[in-house]
């Protein structure tokens, strides 16, 4: 059964997304900054996209 995250189809927040930048900008990946902002990384992924911000891949 797929996982359920606790922002499940809500928008994003301004602190959200200040964060999302903030957490980025530190270099975090996006399995991190997924977990530590409760969302997919699918969505997390959908919104750097949208603000043209660039996340680090693990390998």
């Amino acid at each position: 059964m797929a996982e359920r995250y606790e922002r499940h189809r809500q928008a994003w927040t301004q602190e959200e997304i200040q964060k999302l930048h903030l957490l980025v900008n530190k270099g975090m990946s996006l399995k991190a900054v997924a977990k530590a902002l409760s969302r997919s990384e699918e969505s997390t992924k959908d919104r750097a996209k949208q603000d043209k911000l660039k996340i680090k891949k693990m390998r």
